[in-house]
């Protein structure tokens, strides 16, 4: 398996994970002025269990970090992924973090 490769695709409202040249799965979101949320996630299940679904989510937020945005993380994978890493927290906008069950 080569190194995974995560790209946004501004035009299909979606973050790709490709390995070995091939679409392993997708981060799906909808963008407003300043935000992203997050909607769905899913990762080919002939290649689950190999971590690919934290590294896109992991690119994914760096991604809208550069980009200075914050997040919504509407999509449960993506929401239990920033509540095990709270290090990515602070991309949450704090008057959001209840509603979505985060500290």
């Amino acid at each position: 398996m080569t190194e995974p490769q995560v790209r946004r695709v501004a035009e299909r409202s979606r973050y790709e994970i490709e390995v070995d040249g091939r679409r392993a799965g997708l981060a799906a979101y909808t963008e407003r002025p300043g935000v992203v949320t997050f909607v769905h996630t899913e990762i080919d299940d002939a290649l689950a269990a190999r971590g690919l679904g934290g590294v896109l989510v992991r690119a994914a937020l760096a991604d809208v970090r550069r980009r200075g945005l914050t997040v919504r993380p509407a999509c449960p994978f993506v929401r239990a992924w920033i509540a095990e890493h709270p290090d990515h927290l602070d991309l949450v906008a704090e008057r959001d973090r209840a509603r979505y069950s985060l500290p």
